[in-house]
């Protein structure tokens, strides 16, 4: 597939205004110090994948290899998006989910047996709240944010009982999976972006990229802190504010770590005077009404993107002891309560991650 360059730029030294602002769902990128070598100059690369803008930040020597650094992790997402898509039908989850109710076992790619062996762990162990097969109830949900009309009650349950993890059977040795029930369907939406973006970080460390940034929607990762700083700066959303509207609002400084955002802050439909997020819970069939935000800081995409999506259908009690008990994980889940907003941390969220606040216009 050929690298298709939407934006490429290098930031020359002493620049001081805004080098690079990626508003998202969840968090918005600060200004970075502008390098003082010729050989840690910053490139930004754009390019649309899985339905929505992927974006690269990366410092380099100089543009020829910065470009084919990006073009490869693009490409790399490029390749996962054939394999993950439920909206392709001639996607690898595509066939798996056409083969339901066979109980035909089905070899799967190594790419789709990590998704399926990670989605699977998740909804073990949210007993539900995260589960991959939720393809029929998002895909009639999808229909009601369309329509803005919500579904006849037999239709409801009918998709929901295409619904249901114990229903997805996975052959370790044979690396193998089937699905018991017809009309099931897949949907790894709540997991195969942080899945690409580990990915295309690995593809641009193996090009000698040290210093880089992958932002996909309201996610991203990030490995080594720019030159001549301590982490990349990411100003968080509140509940119902998007960052850049925000006087001061929460930054963190990650390094070598990735951060994931679920909310309806941008996706949502109102019927009759209540709000539904698109993030459908699994075992109602149902979208969100709770008004929740959850950022997720993991060692990794997946496991961030994973944990965001569960939390949320959990709610925040049972959503901050699912991230409490994973590695090197930290959680905040912020709600509405009537006119109020309620807020909870783990412990280390801000202190491990060196937050600090955005004071000044630099």
């Amino acid at each position: 597939m050929p690298f298709l360059k939407l934006a490429a730029a290098r930031i020359k030294p002493g620049l001081a205004a805004l080098l690079l602002a990626m508003l998202t769902a969840g968090c918005t990128t600060l200004d970075q110090p502008s390098p003082s070598s010729a050989a840690t100059n910053r490139f930004a690369f754009a390019q649309a994948q899985m339905g929505l803008e992927f974006r690269i930040t990366l410092f380099a020597e100089s543009e020829e290899p910065a470009q084919a650094a990006a073009g490869a992790a693009f490409s790399r997402i490029a390749a996962l998006n054939s394999v993950l898509s439920d909206y392709d039908a001639d996607s690898e989850l595509s066939h798996l989910s056409a083969a339901s109710g066979t109980e035909r076992w089905v070899t799967v790619s190594p790419d789709l047996w990590r998704v399926l062996s990670e989605g699977q762990r998740l909804a073990s162990a949210t007993e539900g709240a995260f589960d991959l097969t939720v393809g029929p109830s998002v895909n009639l949900w999808r229909r009601v944010r369309r329509q803005e009309q919500l579904p006849d009650a037999s239709l409801l349950e009918l998709m929901r009982s295409r619904v249901g993890h114990l229903n997805l059977e996975l052959d370790p040795v044979r690396q193998a999976a089937r699905m018991l029930k017809p009309e099931m369907r897949l949907d790894a939406g709540g997991i195969a972006k942080g899945f690409a973006m580990d990915e295309a970080m690995m593809v641009l460390k193996s090009h000698g990229v040290r210093s880089a940034m992958i932002q996909g929607g309201g996610d991203l990762i990030v490995s080594e802190a720019p030159p001549g700083t301590s982490g990349w700066k990411v100003a968080l959303a509140g509940l119902e504010t998007d960052p850049a509207s925000m006087p001061n609002p929460p930054v963190l400084s990650l390094e070598n770590r990735a951060l994931a955002t679920s909310g309806d802050l941008f996706q949502f439909v109102e019927i009759d005077g209540v709000r539904y997020s698109h993030i459908v819970d699994p075992r109602t069939g149902i979208g969100l009404t709770n008004r929740i935000l959850v950022h997720v800081v993991a060692p990794d995409g997946m496991t961030a993107d994973g944990t965001s999506t569960a939390a949320s259908v959990l709610g925040a009690e049972r959503g901050l002891a699912l991230a409490s008990g994973l590695p090197g994980v930290e959680v905040q889940i912020t709600w509405r309560v009537g006119e109020e907003k309620e807020q909870v941390q783990s412990p280390g969220f801000f202190r491990s991650l060196s937050a600090e606040r955005r004071t000044d216009g630099n």
